[in-house]
């Protein structure tokens, strides 16, 4: 479905090339013909010129969105080639060593854990180019109560225990009124969406992980959560573009960190579906970043 619609989007700017070309011509022949009533060839060469500079400028947009697509799209691809080939080269490696020599059992023990450890990354990589894929799926899925403030405890909980993390490096905290925190949603897509973004912060925090991840309740109809991390900080000129599919910050400092380009689109597809929004905040390079969801709130 995509790859057609892609392709009737690409046949429609290039008929509207030709078209723009034929009215160029056009106007030129109008010139010749209209030449004797001076009056009727300004009015219409006013609205032929105002309707080809239209059309040109919006046929140069959409082909500098293609080539940004584009070259988003080569960098997502090479971003899953190596998050799904290092893993795979690594556990090779431990395989053929268990098969050509012999290791103590302390050692085989090792192997088999950071074997495990590569076949999570690899779960974890595919899992997020399915999600990608079903992001753009409006149907309806079941959707029942789930107080907030307890799944987002819980996924804070998971982070610290996969991210190896102190209790301080990784806090949770509720507001004073933060009671009845249900929203009405999917479990699992937003505990999705909650994870991807306790994920994000602690890969952009780099070595000093200072993470607060807080609840609240800012009114009667809404549900908010705000992570909040001391990492590397967002330009806000890109502030509202990492949300895009395969978008990642073009930053020298962050070339060591791995990734797909999909986990923050998936979360605002995530809130999106679930009626509300999602937004992020930083005041430069260095001075770290909070995002925040913002969810409809329902009686208990």
């Amino acid at each position: 479905m995509r790859i057609s619609s892609r392709r009737r989007a690409i046949a429609f700017f290039v008929v509207l090339g030709v078209c723009l070309v034929l009215l160029a011509v056009g106007l030129n022949v109008g010139w010749i013909i209209l030449n004797w009533r001076e009056g009727i060839l300004l009015f219409l060469g006013v609205i032929f010129f105002a309707l080809l500079i239209a059309g040109l400028i919006v046929n140069t947009s959409f082909l500098v969105r293609e080539i940004r697509r584009n070259e988003q799209h080569d960098s997502f691809i090479n971003a899953v080639t190596h998050e799904l080939k290092t893993p795979i080269a690594s556990i090779r490696l431990y395989l053929q060593t268990l098969q050509h020599r012999d290791v103590d059992e302390a050692q085989r023990h090792e192997f088999y854990r950071l074997m495990l450890d590569d076949t999570d990354r690899l779960l974890g990589t595919v899992e997020q180019v399915l999600k990608a894929g079903e992001a753009g799926d409006k149907k309806q899925d079941r959707r029942v109560p789930v107080d907030f403030a307890d799944l987002v405890r819980e996924c804070v909980e998971v982070a610290r225990a996969s991210h190896h993390l102190q209790p301080e490096s990784l806090r949770y905290e509720q507001s004073a009124n933060g009671t009845g925190t249900n929203v009405l949603g999917d479990s699992e897509e937003l505990r999705a969406a909650v994870s991807n973004v306790l994920d994000n912060a602690v890969k952009y925090s780099g070595s000093r992980v200072e993470i607060s991840a807080r609840v609240d309740i800012p009114d009667e109809r809404h549900v908010t959560l705000s992570i909040r991390d001391q990492g590397v900080g967002i330009p806000a000129g890109e502030l509202k573009r990492i949300f895009k599919r395969f978008y990642r910050v073009s930053n020298r400092s962050l070339s060591h960190v791995k990734g797909t380009g999909l986990g923050l689109f998936i979360v605002r597809a995530i809130v999106r579906k679930h009626g509300g929004r999602v937004f992020a905040e930083s005041k430069g390079e260095g001075r770290g970043t909070t995002v925040v969801l913002e969810l409809p709130r329902v009686n208990s």
